[in-house]
């Protein structure tokens, strides 16, 4: 049991912010991962688009997350969405996160646009070695030859369009994303993805090496020494080095994501979710059951600060987010029934951060 619970954590997808994603050249589809614009909806499901559970404002999408589990028939998105308030900042309550799901026969129904070859070969690459997050391959080849119809004979192809007609009336339509009206939107922008193992650590170190140098100066402690005080009976020797406002963990995340400072999610289901701060004592408690099955939900990724900085609107003066993490729990099962008509709400936790300067 130790050892698979090693391999999940060690196995981590890292998100940067890629291309910016341009509607006059391109558009996004449920299979798009990406940061801010409006949120996809697969062609078989209503989503109504969220507002704020504490002050009732209308939310802005985030970011959406394309990440199809192995061995599933389905296709599957997660959108997080997030109160622009300040007054809501870091409350989990003012955030929002959505699972859609829909059957690969019910997306054969999307006229997906294809002149966006090169963002669909980034998206596929975030699902290499790991769960599948990018386009399935099968779905892709599942297409007929050019020639097929030449190879027919008219009885298959009038048993081929009963069958399509069949399919097409079982699949229920449904209304795609519902607005209140005119919303707030950031930027949009493709999320590229890198096995975390695959960064060597000598590369590209020095701009995190200066960021830990200008932390330690400022805040007066060692992180080396620091971060080698793990055992027992080190008590003493972890107060000497002990950062002013007193977060090791703080410094810990810091380490952990050097090798990559430009990272805006972290992906590892199953894994261990990274805290940039102390979590409560009953985190674990915290995290509700699925309230469509009952199963336990589990770590899936988790959004990082430095999005915070990247995240511009593009019709709303002022729009801005802050967090310092945002952590994103989802049913074990991934439960859904075809006759699911809207998405399934999942939960999340928002840690503030202790230090947001350190990552603009």
């Amino acid at each position: 049991m130790a050892a698979e619970q090693r391999q999940f954590i060690e196995c981590v997808l890292l998100g940067t912010r890629d291309a910016e994603i341009d509607s006059k050249r391109n558009t996004s589809s449920c299979f798009t991962s990406k940061i801010g614009e409006l949120p996809n909806c697969f062609p078989s499901l209503t989503l109504r688009y969220p507002s704020c559970s504490i002050c009732n404002g209308i939310l802005v999408h985030v970011v959406q997350v394309y990440c199809p589990l192995e061995g599933s028939p389905y296709h599957r998105t997660v959108n997080v969405f997030a109160c622009p308030s300040r007054e809501c900042f870091g409350k989990s309550e003012s955030w929002t996160v959505l699972r859609s799901q829909c059957l690969e026969t019910e997306a054969t129904q999307a006229q997906e646009p294809k002149a966006n070859q090169e963002a669909t070969m980034a998206t596929r690459d975030w699902c290499e070695g790991a769960d599948d997050w990018g386009i399935d391959e099968e779905t892709e080849s599942s297409a007929p030859p050019a020639n097929s119809s030449m190879e027919t004979d008219f009885t298959s192809q009038l048993q081929g369009l009963s069958l399509r007609e069949h399919l097409q009336s079982s699949v229920p339509a449904g209304e795609g994303l519902l607005l209140p009206g005119p919303v707030p939107t950031f930027q949009p922008y493709y999320i590229s993805v890198v096995d975390e193992g695959e960064f060597c650590v000598d590369a590209d170190m020095d701009h995190a090496q200066r960021l830990l140098k200008e932390y330690q100066r400022r805040e007066g402690v060692d992180v080396q020494q620091l971060i080698s005080c793990d055992g027992e009976g080190e008590s003493e020797k972890y107060e000497k080095t002990k950062a002013r406002h007193g977060d090791e963990i703080f410094l810990k995340f810091m380490k952990k994501i050097s090798v990559c400072q430009e990272q805006v999610l972290r992906y590892s289901r199953k894994g261990q979710p990274l805290f940039i701060t102390a979590p409560p004592s009953n985190v674990k408690q915290m995290v509700p059951c699925c309230r469509s099955c009952g199963s336990p939900r589990i770590f899936e990724f988790q959004i990082m600060p430095a999005l915070v900085s990247m995240l511009k609107s593009i019709n709303t003066d002022g729009l801005t987010v802050e967090f310092g993490t945002v952590l994103i729990y989802t049913c074990e099962k991934s439960c859904w029934s075809p006759s699911n008509q809207t998405p399934l709400e999942e939960f999340l936790f928002v840690q503030t951060d202790p230090d947001q300067k350190f990552f603009k």
